[in-house]
């Protein structure tokens, strides 16, 4: 399963009604850090397919998203756990502390 895109369209559905943990990536084209994480995060959503959905949202198509979140630095990756925020993180991180945060996040 490849990376997940989510909108303001699909983000109750997807993100919020999900059965399984989400992680969202709050992104934008110009964002070079976001630009640097992109590949560890479609890497993670293959390795993590069936126990946690793994998407991006871009901030500038989507705003209401962003503003519901509070979202005022990117990349910001937030964790949604029935419905609910269980962690976020602002900013690039390495494939070892982004792992670590999805394992702390499945439990």
């Amino acid at each position: 399963m490849s990376i997940l895109h989510f909108s303001d369209g699909n983000f109750k559905k997807e993100v919020l009604e999900s059965k399984v943990p989400v992680m969202v990536d709050f992104w934008a084209n110009w964002c070079g850090p976001c630009k640097m994480i992109a590949p560890l995060v479609e890497e993670l959503a293959k390795e993590y397919a069936g126990k946690m959905k793994i998407g991006k949202l871009d901030v500038d198509t989507n705003p209401k998203s962003a503003a519901a979140y509070g979202i005022m630095s990117i990349p910001s990756l937030i964790f949604i756990k029935n419905g609910k925020v269980m962690d976020q993180v602002t900013g690039a991180l390495n494939k070892a502390a982004l792992k670590k945060k999805i394992e702390e996040n499945l439990e």
